[in-house]
Formats: structure tokens, C-alpha cells, sequence
């Protein structure tokens, strides 16, 4: 197994504690929790150097380290034949289940008196500690993205009013390949955060294993150490590009130290080239951001000699999922209370949708996008229903409804007018004067079905009389036309009413007086 990377601090500390305290190797090897070889091998260069702890306590990492490296250097062939290798291990390291192990391995068949396992890490340890790249070597092709906004903005400018309008700018790196993408958008709420995700794997042509954010609200609801809460739209456009989301551990920088570096160069070589440039529209901003990128990209690596996109094309292109067929569709999902009417009302719309009648004053969740409704109760989709934004209408399940309203909902005003012209043409006259007489069709189903049941107890040919009678006096109710049956009048033939004739007086006026 590769032993563990010795950092900056401790190899500063392995000198202070010889020089300073002169604490014998195997003291140190145990302070620092360092092999003794190693300690050994850090102590035996330094002194080669000629300098002292004092002369090299405040010389900059990148010098000091150099030291070490020199030492090596001057030895033997032997070590540069290894440091030319060093470039290779580096990128070999990021495929999955390659270790230093591994790779010692390899080079033991090609130089079987080359360097121990001991000596090769030290020596490949001295050479990452000097490059930029140390802290990246460790992320394996293809396991994770990192995402995060620049804490700077830049700007775009009102056509109508010159007033500059700032833009949020979104940043993405491989782990392994460090290939970045980024851009401008207008904010950090859900659904333009969700889409600069699903641009950023659109721009790599493929999806990671994982992607890490850090704790903001449009993709972490809830920070937690060990439970993170997951905002409901960034978990299901998770799901859709079936990848996880591992937000950043709260108080601990070295989960974003990647991204936060990009950031930085992001600043350096994107921000500095804009920033005396005007900017009208957010997709013109874009287009130069992302000219900038495709040279930041292009550009190789300080030890490496290979630049991202050289580096993504060769390890980390190749292990990344594919993008699914079809982009996210953006979700919303609202918590809501079926309705005594077993229905429950989205706003945006108002318009309304069933869900089984036995759910009825139940809480459900309700997930919709553009196109669907989808409603759940106790982790279970129960209803999914076409979107439909007719204000106050109703899209209802026939499934959905109680014994007793099924039966009611296949009628129509069609069906009991051809019912009643089977029993006789002034029922089915009453029937036509009843549903025109409410305002919804719907309103005079009670009615027109109380009318047609009486003929079960008095026969077509009383009920037709009874509807003929009612027609007359302009009855059009259920008890008009059954009081006239209870009491045997529809055989009677109305009577034309006479008028009483006016009365002639001094004191009544006739309608010439109002003209």
C-alpha cells in the first residue's frame, strides 16, 4: 500500500525539530507520525544543501522543497531516469485502483535495479510536494465534479437604462483532469443553478460519478456534518443524470480547496481579460467567457507539460457516463391538502386534479414540470395527470371517484333526454326545459333523474301527462310533476283563466295619464 503524502509543514518540522531541539530520528519519526527511513533520507538532503533551519525558515514552499529535489538530482542516473517518469505517475494515479504500489511494480519490471518501494515514494513524494498539482493527484478520472459560484460578479448593461446589472458566475471542475467550465447567469435560485449544472456536463459530454457543491440553498436545504439536506429539484436532476450529490462537509475547506483554486484562475484568466470590456447581453458574455476558457483549457500544466483537455481526452473522457437522452425537465413540488371533493388545487394554475377519494383532507406531495402532475402519498405516486392550465377546471379520474359519484359522472345531458323520449315526447320536452333552465348541464342531473324514475311507480303514460300538465302551468321541478301525480291531475285539462274586467272610476287613471 502507498504510503501516506508528507506535507510541507511536517518537512519543515522534521528540520526545526533536529536543528533546533536536535531530537534524535526516531523521536521525530514519532512526533510527526513519519517513517524513520523517511526522516532519515528528509534530514540527509538537507544537510547536503549546506544551508541551516534559520536560512530556510521564511524561504517560500516552492524554493525549499526545490532543495530536496536538487540533492536528488545530483546523486545519480538512476534518479533521472525515475524524475522522468514522475509526469506519467501523476496522471497514471488518477485512474481507479492505480496506487503508488501499482505503479512501483511496473517500474520494477523495466528497471529491476532501479530504486525500493521506500526510495521510489519518497522520491515521487519530494517531486508532487514541489508542483502545484499535490493536493488534485489524489481524484480519480471521472469520480467527481466541483461546482460553486465566484464570490466576485460581473456585469452586463441595460440597453434602455446604461445601468450596470450583475450576473452570478458559475464555475465547474473534474477532479481528476481539472478541465473547468463556467458562466454567467442572472442568479443562484434553483432552476438557473440546475441549469448550469446540465451545461457544464453538456460541456464535458458526460456525467460524473458525483457532484460536489458547496452548502448554498438552491442545491443543499439543510448543512449537516453527517445528513445534509438535499433541495428537492437538485436530488431529482440527480436522478435524471444518475449521478449523487455529496455536498462539501461543513467546516472543511479541503472539500472545495479544487474548486476554490478555480475560482482563482477563473479570476486570473477569465475576469482580468473582461474587465475592460462592456457587455449588453448575457449570452455576448458568454461567448467571451467562453473563448477565454477553451485557451484557459488549452493551456499545459506548470510540471506537468500536458494541459486539461489533453489530460481530460485521455483519462477522464473515457470513464465518464454517458448524458441521457433527453435534458431535465425542471420540477417544482408543493405540499399540499386533497380537497372534501377529493381534488387538490395547484395555484399556478388553478385549475384542479383527483387523487383516490379515500385521500380526501390527507397531506400529499405534489411534483409537476411543464408537461405532468404527478401526486404522492406516503413515498407513493398515487395520481399523475396531464398538466392543464384552464383556470377553475377540473381533471378528474374516474378511478378516483366514490361508488355513488361514478354512476352520476357517466351521465350527460344526451343521454337523459334519449331516456326521456323513450318513456314519451313531453317527458323528454321536460327534460330539455330542465337543463336549460340551470346554468352548468350538470346542476339539473338530480333533477332530470327523479323525473324519470317516477315512471317505476306510475307508468310512461301518466308520467307523459303529468310532464304535458307541468309544461303548461310552467312547472319544471321533481315535485311539481310528482305532486301532480300523487294526486291524480294530470288528466285534467287546464282551464283558460278569464281576466275580470277593469273597473271604470273618476279616480283611477288610465295609462294615457303617464305618457
Amino acid at each position: 500500500m502507498a504510503r501516506k503524502r508528507i506535507s510541507m509543514k511536517k518537512i519543515r518540522e522534521i528540520i526545526r525539530f533536529k536543528e533546533t531541539n536536535n531530537m534524535s530520528v526516531r523521536k521525530i519519526a514519532r512526533a510527526l507520525k513519519i517513517s524513520r527511513p523517511v526522516v532519515a533520507q528528509y534530514l540527509n538532503d538537507f544537510k547536503a544543501s549546506g544551508l541551516t533551519y534559520e536560512e530556510t525558515k521564511d524561504m517560500p514552499d516552492s524554493r525549499f522543497i526545490a532543495l530536496f529535489e536538487k540533492q536528488r538530482s545530483k546523486k545519480c542516473s538512476k534518479y533521472e531516469e525515475l524524475s522522468e517518469l514522475f509526469p506519467y505517475f501523476a496522471t497514471e494515479l488518477k485512474k481507479t485502483g492505480v496506487t503508488l504500489m501499482t505503479l512501483w511494480n511496473e517500474y520494477q519490471k523495466e528497471h529491476p535495479v532501479g530504486y525500493g518501494y521506500s526510495q521510489f515514494c519518497y522520491h515521487f513524494q519530494v517531486w508532487r510536494s514541489a508542483s502545484k498539482i499535490t493536493m488534485h493527484i489524489e481524484h480519480k478520472a471521472g469520480d467527481k465534479m466541483f461546482v460553486d459560484y465566484a464570490g466576485d460578479k460581473l456585469a452586463i448593461v441595460d440597453c434602455k437604462t446604461g445601468k450596470e446589472q450583475p450576473v452570478e458566475v458559475f464555475v465547474a471542475i473534474l477532479g481528476a483532469s481539472q478541465l473547468t467550465y463556467a458562466e454567467a447567469c442572472f442568479s443562484q435560485k434553483s432552476e438557473d443553478w440546475i441549469r448550469s449544472n446540465e451545461r457544464a456536463f453538456i460541456y464535458f459530454e458526460g456525467v460524473s460519478q458525483a457532484i460536489v457543491p458547496d452548502n448554498l440553498k438552491s442545491g443543499v436545504t439543510r448543512s449537516n456534518r453527517y445528513e445534509p439536506g438535499i433541495n428537492f429539484m437538485f436530488d431529482d436532476f440527480a436522478r435524471h443524470y444518475q449521478t449523487v450529490i455529496l455536498p462539501a462537509r461543513v467546516r472543511s475547506p479541503q472539500d472545495k480547496a479544487l474548486v476554490e483554486n478555480a475560482v482563482n484562475l477563473v479570476y486570473q484568466r477569465i475576469y482580468a481579460p473582461l474587465r475592460n470590456r462592456t457587455f449588453w447581453f448575457l449570452e455576448e458574455l458568454n461567448e467571451a467567457i467562453w473563448d477565454l476558457l477553451t485557451e484557459h483549457n488549452n493551456t499545459p500544466f506548470q510540471r506537468l507539460k500536458i494541459s486539461r483537455r489533453e489530460l481530460f481526452e485521455k483519462i477522464e473522457r473515457p470513464v465518464l457516463k454517458p448524458l441521457p437522452v433527453e435534458r431535465y425537465a425542471i420540477k417544482q413540488c408543493r405540499e399540499l391538502t386533497v380537497q372534501f371533493n377529493y381534488h387538490i388545487e395547484l395555484r399556478e394554475d388553478r385549475h384542479y386534479y383527483s387523487v383516490p377519494w379515500q385521500l380526501t383532507r390527507k397531506r400529499v406531495r405534489v411534483i409537476y414540470d411543464d408537461r405532468n402532475v404527478a401526486i404522492y402519498y406516503d413515498n407513493v405516486r398515487i395520481a399523475q395527470h396531464k398538466r392543464d392550465r384552464i383556470p377553475n377546471g377540473y381533471t378528474t379520474l374516474h378511478i378516483h371517484m366514490p361508488p355513488n359519484h361514478r354512476s352520476y359522472a357517466e351521465w350527460s345531458p344526451e343521454r337523459f333526454i334519449r331516456w326521456g323520449q323513450s318513456i314519451g315526447d313531453d317527458v323528454a320536452e321536460m327534460i330539455q326545459v330542465v337543463i336549460k333552465s340551470r346554468k352548468h348541464p350538470e346542476q339539473a342531473f338530480k333533477t332530470c333523474m327523479g323525473i324519470l324514475n317516477l315512471v317505476k311507480e306510475h307508468g310512461p303514460e301518466r308520467l307523459n301527462k303529468a310532464c304535458r300538465r307541468a309544461l303548461g302551468f310552467g312547472f319544471y321541478s321533481y315535485r311539481r310533476i310528482k305532486n301532480i301525480l300523487d294526486r291524480g291531475l294530470e288528466e285534467e285539462v287546464p282551464t283558460e283563466s278569464k281576466e275580470p274586467p277593469v273597473l271604470s272610476h273618476e279616480n283611477i287613471r288610465g295609462s294615457k295619464y303617464y305618457r
